[in-house]
């Protein structure tokens, strides 16, 4: 007999991975059109709101880590919506603009976000409240790293 502890509708990771990965698979249709990933695009909603960011400080943003990063910053660097450069102040760092293109790119993505809300049967509230939820728990990790 199974532990009650091991049983998989007792895990909150499963139903938080699942719904990670479903709404993932969900934007796909969206993102296709302007030829992004999800990763990518939410590198570029970053860069949309800030226009200019150190590759370090969006890995923390985005909980990823220099080996995922650098290759999407490439690709869409060879979109032509970013522009990679090492700053003046110190050449380690490495930092990422926004490309007019890019700028361009964020009219072409302005409805995602209502079209993902669709997919969602959440009401306003509840997905207010979700988003709380979840970034209660990503702020206690940072605590934890």
């Amino acid at each position: 007999m199974i532990c009650p502890q091991l049983k998989l509708e007792n895990q909150l990771c499963f139903p938080l991975y699942a719904v990670s990965k479903e709404i993932t698979r969900r934007y796909a249709p969206f993102l296709e059109p302007l030829e992004l990933t999800y990763t990518q695009y939410i590198v570029m909603l970053v860069l949309w709101k800030e226009k200019k960011c150190n590759v370090t400080e969006l890995g923390k943003k985005l909980f990823l880590d220099s080996g995922t990063l650098t290759p999407l910053l490439k690709k869409l660097e060879s979109k032509g919506y970013i522009k990679r450069s090492r700053e003046e102040a110190d050449e380690r760092c490495l930092s990422v603009s926004l490309t007019d293109d890019g700028e361009k790119l964020q009219r072409k993505a302005a409805s995602i976000p209502k079209s993902m809300a669709s997919c969602i049967n959440l009401s306003p509230d509840e997905a207010k409240q979700l988003y709380s939820t979840l970034y209660k728990i990503l702020e206690g990790f940072k605590d934890i790293a």
